[in-house]
Order: C-alpha cells, then sequence, then structure tokens
C-alpha cells in the first residue's frame, strides 16, 4: 500500500514509497507537511544542493601521524604511506620475499591460501610457491584464490554472503576472504612502521585509504568498507579513519605532480628531459586544462576526465567515470580458451582441479611470457607445460601434448622438444586484440564526447600500461590529439596517489554522479501529466502514485559537502525507525520508479528511537551527500535539534 500525508505548498507529496504490510507496520514514513513558504528542501521537482558551511555536524577532526593506502587490486597488491609531518616523502612497502623473473617486485600477487579448514594460511609470493611446493595430493585440499577482486565487479546482487570458489572448487565466503587479504596488510604494515618507531606504532594513529575502481558500484564500496571493518582495520565506531580513494582519481593526483624526469612522453618517446628537471608536467599543466587519465589494471580499465583548478591545483571531474572489465586478465582468459581449442575443454576443466597448483604455474610461466610481447617482436615466444600437465595430458587422452598440437588446427602454436609452447608473436598479438580493442573502442566513444574536448593530456597508468601492445594502440587511436604520458612507476601510480588523497581528501571539490538515484513519492495527480493507471484516490483528494524523487542526476556536477536535503515523519509517534527504499538509474531523467531501468538498489534508515519529541508531528531533516567517494546520509530532528543516526545500506537488498 501507499504510505501518504499532508502534500506542501507545491502540491508535493514527500514520503518512503510503499512497502509490504509487515515493513508497513514498523517502518512506515509519512512526509512533513511544508512549514516554510520558501523552503525547496521539501519539494521533489528538483534536489536541493546545499553547500555545507555549518561546521555544526562536521565530526571533530582526529590527527593522525600517518597515512597507509592499499592498492588491492585484480592481479597484484601493495601498500605505501606517508608521514602527516613529511607528506612529500611517500614510502613504498618493503620489498617481498619471492617474485618472477621480469617482474619488478614493488607489489605482490593477489593470492590467498587457506588451510583445509579455511584458516588463513599466507598471501602473495608466499601463498604461492607454499602451495606450488605441496604435494599434488595434499594441495587438492588447501584452498588457494587468486584473481578474486573481480567478483565484487562482476557479481550482480552482491551481499555479504556472496561466494568464492577456491583453485580446488571449495567455496568460501568473499567477505572472509577480503578481511584475511585486509588483515594482512594491516599487519604487515603496522610492522614496518614499528620498526621505524622502534615502538610498537598504534592503529589508532593510522588514516587507512582502500582503492576501489571508479566504475565501481556503491554495493561493492560499502563491502570493502565491510571487510575492513571484519580485518579490524578500523571500527565502525569511527569510520572516518578509513577512506575509499578511486583509482584514477588517486593517478590523477599523482600524475598532476609528476616532473619532467619521471615519465615517458609517448608522443615523442623519449624520457621527457626538459631544460629543469624539476618541472612539474604542471610546468605543461595551466589553469582549465583537461587530461584523461586511464587506469589499466588487471580486472579494469577505468576512465576519468578531469580539469585543474589553480591555484590551489583542486581538481574537478568533468564527466562521470566510465570504463568496463577490459583488465589484462582478459589476455589470460583469451589463453585459456586458446589451450582449450588445442588440447579439449573438458581435459583442460578436469586438469584445473585434479592439478591446481600446476595449472597456476602454467599461468604464471604465460604470465612472464606475456610481459614479453610488443608491436616488432619477431621471434616466437616459448612457454614451459608444466610436466604433470603433459603427464596428466597422455593418462587423460592416451596420446601426446605433441600428437595433440599437431592435430589441432591451431596454426601459430607449435611444439618446441623442450616440452614448451612455441608461439609465434602473431599468436600472442591474436591474445591481447579483444581486451585491447574493448579499451580502444571506449577511449574512442569518451572522446567523441561534447564534454571531452580539448584534451592536453592522457596519462596511461596501471600495471597494464606497461604494454607496449597497449601503448601502439592508444597512439594510433589519438592520432596526436593528446600527449600521452607514461609515469616511469607506472605501477605504483595508484598507490602513490591514494596516499596523496589520504593526506588531503578535499582536493578533488567536484564529481560527477554515476547513476541517478531517488525515493518513490506521491505527488498530486494531474490530469494530462500523469498516467491514469497511477491515480489514486484517497479521501477524496486524487494522488499519483510510483513518482521518482530525483536526489541527484546521473552525470550532474556535485560539489564536495554538497547535501541533498528532504524531511521525513514518522508515521505513528511511537515509531522506532523509518525505512525508505532508495532507487537507482543510469538514465539522466526519470519519471517513475516503474521505469525501465531503474532498479532499487539500497535502504535509508533513519532510527529514531530514543529521540522523544515535545511535538505531535516530528520532522526528521535528512541530508544526503553525493559528492564523495561514497554517499552519507546525516539526519537531525528539527524540533529538538538533536542527530538521527542515519544511514544507507547498498548490501542487504
Amino acid at each position: 500500500m501507499d504510505v501518504y500525508g499532508g502534500q506542501d505548498l507545491f502540491g508535493y507529496k514527500h514520503s518512503s514509497q510503499y512497502q509490504n504490510k509487515e515493513q508497513l507496520e514498523d517502518a512506515m514514513a509519512t512526509p512533513s507537511p511544508a512549514k516554510s513558504m520558501g523552503d525547496p528542501g521539501i519539494t521533489p521537482l528538483s534536489p536541493t544542493h546545499v553547500l555545507n558551511d555549518s561546521e555544526d555536524n562536521e565530526p571533530t577532526r582526529h590527527y593522525y601521524v600517518v597515512v597507509v593506502a592499499i592498492d588491492f587490486g585484480t592481479t597484484s597488491s601493495g601498500y605505501a604511506y606517508a608521514f602527516t609531518k613529511e607528506p612529500e616523502c611517500i614510502h613504498t612497502m618493503r620489498r617481498w620475499e619471492g617474485g618472477d623473473p621480469g617482474v619488478s617486485n614493488q607489489k605482490t600477487p593477489t593470492t590467498i591460501l587457506l588451510t583445509p579448514d579455511k584458516k588463513f594460511h599466507s598471501f602473495g609470493y608466499a601463498a604461492r610457491d607454499f602451495y606450488h611446493d605441496l604435494d599434488p595430493t595434499e594441495s587438492k585440499q588447501w584452498l588457494y584464490l587468486e584473481k578474486f577482486k573481480m567478483k565484487l565487479h562482476t557479481t550482480a546482487n552482491l551481499s555479504i554472503d556472496t561466494d568464492l570458489h577456491a583453485a580446488n572448487g571449495k567455496k568460501v565466503k568473499a567477505l572472509d576472504i577480503f578481511a584475511y587479504a585486509l588483515a594482512f596488510f594491516k599487519e604487515q604494515a603496522l610492522k614496518e612502521l614499528s620498526d621505524q618507531a622502534g615502538a610498537d606504532f598504534d592503529n589508532a594513529d593510522v588514516r587507512w585509504v582502500i582503492t576501489v575502481p571508479a566504475i565501481w558500484k556503491m554495493p561493492a564500496k560499502q563491502f570493502m568498507r565491510e571487510a575492513a571493518y571484519k580485518a579490524s582495520l578500523v571500527s565502525r565506531e569511527n569510520p572516518d579513519q578509513m577512506i575509499i580513494a578511486l583509482e584514477p582519481e588517486a593517478a590523477s593526483i599523482y600524475c598532476r605532480k609528476l616532473r619532467l624526469h619521471q615519465m615517458v612522453d609517448l608522443s615523442n618517446k623519449t624520457a621527457l628531459n626538459g631544460y629543469s628537471p624539476t618541472e612539474n608536467v604542471g610546468a605543461g599543466m595551466t589553469q582549465g586544462d583537461r587530461y584523461v587519465v586511464v587506469d589499466c589494471g588487471g580486472g579494469t580499465v577505468d576512465l576519468t576526465v578531469h580539469q585543474i583548478r589553480l591555484p590551489e591545483g583542486h581538481l574537478k571531474e568533468l564527466y562521470k567515470a566510465s570504463g568496463g572489465p577490459y583488465g589484462s586478465i582478459g589476455i589470460d582468459y583469451e589463453f585459456e580458451k586458446l589451450l582449450c581449442r588445442i588440447f579439449g575443454l573438458d581435459f583442460i576443466d578436469q586438469f584445473k582441479i585434479k592439478r591446481p597448483a600446476a595449472w597456476v604455474d602454467l599461468m604464471i610461466a604465460f604470465e612472464s611470457r606475456k610481459r614479453a610481447a610488443a608491436p616488432d617482436r619477431s621471434n616466437p615466444l616459448n612457454i614451459n607445460l608444466p610436466f604433470s600437465f603433459i603427464d596428466y595430458y597422455k593418462k587423460f587422452r592416451g596420446h601426446s601434448v605433441e600428437h595433440a598440437l599437431r592435430k589441432s588446427n591451431v596454426d601459430f602454436v607449435k611444439w618446441s622438444s623442450q616440452g614448451m609452447l612455441r608461439m609465434s608473436p602473431d599468436a600472442m598479438n591474436a591474445l591481447f586484440k579483444p581486451t585491447i580493442d574493448h579499451i580502444i573502442q571506449h577511449l574512442t566513444e569518451l572522446f567523441d564526447r561534447p564534454e571531452v574536448t580539448d584534451i592536453k593530456f592522457l596519462f596511461l597508468v596501471g600495471g597494464f600500461a606497461e604494454s607496449s601492445l597497449l601503448q601502439q594502440a592508444v597512439q594510433n587511436m589519438l592520432q596526436g590529439r593528446s600527449r600521452i604520458i607514461i609515469p616511469h612507476d607506472v605501477g605504483l601510480t595508484i598507490l602513490k596517489g591514494a596516499v596523496l588523497f589520504g593526506l588531503d581528501p578535499s582536493i578533488i571539490k567536484v564529481r560527477r554522479s554515476p547513476l541517478t538515484y531517488g525515493v518513490g513519492v506521491l505527488n498530486r495527480f494531474v490530469e494530462g501529466k500523469h498516467p491514469p493507471e497511477k491515480m489514486l484516490v484517497k479521501n477524496g483528494t486524487r494522488w499519483c502514485t510510483d513518482v521518482f524523487d530525483t536526489f541527484i542526476s546521473a552525470d550532474q556536477s556535485v560539489a564536495l559537502g554538497e547535501t541533498v536535503k528532504r524531511s521525513y515523519t514518522p508515521a505513528n509517534p511511537s515509531q522506532q525507525v523509518i525505512i525508505i527504499h532508495v532507487y537507482c538509474s543510469e538514465k539522466e531523467s526519470v519519471s517513475f520508479i516503474t521505469d525501465p531501468g531503474v532498479r532499487k538498489c539500497g535502504t535509508l534508515k533513519l532510527d529514531v528511537s530514543g529521540t522523544e519529541s515535545p511535538v505531535a508531528r516530528r520532522e526528521i531533516q535528512t541530508l544526503m551527500q553525493f559528492g564523495d567517494t561514497e554517499i552519507r546520509a546525516m539526519a537531525i530532528d528539527v524540533a529538538t535539534s538533536r542527530t538521527v543516526k542515519a544511514s544507507i545500506d547498498f548490501l542487504s537488498q
């Protein structure tokens, strides 16, 4: 049923949308009547944006001694930190044990190993090496996970109970795995800080920053926060101790500070050694300059368009973040598809389950050859096949790997007598093609948009940015329209930028909302404007149901600290909780919550218990912030000016 109440001066209705009967008894919200003539805060005609001048609802600022950023990547992860007294000096974590030839050791693989009874054992190289050294019969019992971050991007209805599958096919709770990983980094970072300080370093002195792709939806960001709580990185009572940084934003903050000797300009293919090595790219950056950051990671590619505003160098987002699951693991999937074509899907599926550690070895061997791929390469690339692959194939099929290669119609892959797959450069380049094509198509669409004109620089960052095949494709697409800049420490760009963001989160002053958000309300029925099937008559008044009250529209500019105000009233004085469903859509203008593409995406919860009110009709004024990396809600009981506990939940849908 619908919830309704007195309409405001504009003839509009503000309320929670209708719910099922059980919910209605305890969580019904009717709107406030109009209080003051000119208060636009209660008209759903358009969102009211209030720049937050008052410092009253600012939490008391905690002074942190150090900022530690964790770059939790799909393929590799790491941390970096800076002391707030020396913000210019960013330390990247100590070198890891282990490591692969040809891969720089600043980060560790995002791999995790659990014992057969699902307890945390190790992370990174240590996890990989231990798993590799296990006896094959034993390794089947252990739970090894890699590339699991993408699950948060690809799961449509992500919840606290979402599962992941280990290499042996066993299920584990995703939340546990993410929490184990964050707890590992917390322990490593605090140990390093304690060693430096010569005494135990207190976690309360650390501001934590966790990086996520900008194209992630709110449930995935909230999931990371829940994992941080579970890992005791921070407590629910002090949520501000941890902030979420968007990966391309972090890269952007770092890139605009780059000195000329710290990058390669692809436009002339040399290290940029200008007259002064201390000159910034900023030397080339002037007021109002626009640039694009293309963050090419293992799982996703994220594109952000920023404009620099001097003198402070604040950043303004010009177009909502875009991208998709076009990271470098797409090449691994193509390699897997190639193996299936040669050896058969049935064999590969069995091999992965029966010899999970050998499968991991094979993919590591492929990884190092993948990095050797280049546009002008002429000699073949050799990939070591693990002995157990050759052995198991013979048992499975009754003939040799060599026979399979001869029989398969895959031209560019041959067998070498040293027990290797020999791939021609063309065969390797073909594995890159689908992923690179996606990225180029996306970039082309972005550069065709009217908001994205006069782009001075394109910064190529993230681990995949090191690929010369990708670099060449971007150059061919841009044809000199922008200068393509690649930082020297391209894999650490996000990590260092995330530290800078943690030191000053207000550096990005204006963002664009990725989606349209709002709630369902009742409005006065207007003949000719509203569809007749939406009409509801109550006490002689005609109402239109399902009206979408827009808080903020997709791609709308929103300043940091800007709030959207709405007022809600409990249906009865004894009500403890008001629950209001939040809807979202990718479309910029939405009329009804029943429109195509509109979905329920979250719940706004106002806890009004324990705030007895002197007035019969209590008005709860809700302020929502959309200008930060996470959506926040605050609420006040207007009559008593007391704070009401407000939260927006995007996970438990």
